[in-house]
């Protein structure tokens, strides 16, 4: 990638969550980099390092960015605010970044804490360890790629999610929103028209599920009724009266049908329900 030399430079001696994920991002960019570690560049240095020299990728000079929340920047997330665009788009880089990056940023500056951090610090060798530090540098550089790539694949599937979730809010019917197949849908529908969202169940089947409120964790738009709840499938179909249904969560959250036809149905007999209650 434009901008990624094939070597670069960062600190040498005990290493954190920080120049490791930096060292992993880079790879990423640039599979073909080689990561040069050193305790000093030479004072005329023009090349590209991270965590080390006071560039700007380095973090531990007196006038070292913060961002606007308060968290500062470490050279992860300075590597991150220049790059992270690219891979995943604007927005979805900067919410990587308050999820992601801000912690292992702010563990590195402040010492804060974080899982993650403290896994990557486990890679250095112990105290009586005769491991070479650059093999334990590389092995967890390859190990926070694995983890990055996978992160940034979980971004690049919602960002499909959104534009299949997003076509079939344009074809709802009676506030019922059917999808070809699951993929996550929340972050489209809620806030939306939508009550409820109808898609085939990896066990078999259709699930229907029920649009959350905006802004109010825990409540539903039109829960599944109160006596179908928990209640076992030959009880559920007389209940209901719709053939196929045989599964509806304890909290009125979710249910399954054999078809989509059914599943459907159930939606509608929660808004007949919700309708009639509310008189």
């Amino acid at each position: 990638m434009q901008g990624i030399p094939d070597t670069v430079y960062t600190h040498a001696g005990k290493f954190h969550a920080d120049d490791v994920f930096s060292a992993a991002l880079l790879r990423i960019l640039n599979p073909t980099v080689r990561i040069c570690r050193t305790f000093d560049l030479p004072d005329d240095f023009a090349g590209f390092a991270f965590d080390i020299g006071f560039g700007r990728f380095d973090h531990h000079q007196a006038d070292a960015p913060v961002r606007e929340n308060g968290v500062p920047y470490a050279a992860f997330g300075l590597l991150w605010r220049e790059y992270g665009a690219l891979l995943v788009g604007e927005d979805e880089a900067a919410r990587f970044d308050e999820h992601f990056v801000q912690p292992l940023d702010r563990d590195d500056n402040t010492g804060y804490g974080s899982p993650v951090a403290e896994l990557i610090g486990n890679f250095n060798p112990s105290w009586d360890s005769q491991k070479d530090i650059r093999a334990c540098f590389d092995e967890a550089v390859a190990f926070a790629g694995v983890i990055l790539e996978k992160k940034l694949e979980a971004v690049r599937s919602i960002q499909r999610a959104k534009q299949m979730v997003q076509a079939a809010l344009e074809q709802m019917q009676d506030r019922i929103v059917r999808l070809p197949q699951f993929a996550p849908w929340k972050m489209v529908l809620i806030g939306s028209e939508a009550n409820f969202v109808v898609y085939p169940s990896q066990r078999g089947g259709y699930n229907a599920q029920c649009v959350p409120e905006k802004g109010e964790a825990g409540k539903l738009k039109c829960p599944f009724p109160q006596d179908w709840a928990g209640r076992p499938a030959h009880q559920l179909k007389s209940i209901s009266g719709i053939p196929s249904l045989r599964f509806c969560h304890n909290n009125g959250f979710l249910i399954t049908a054999d078809t989509e036809q059914d599943a459907v149905e159930a939606c509608r007999k929660a808004m007949e329900r919700q309708h009639s209650a509310d008189g």
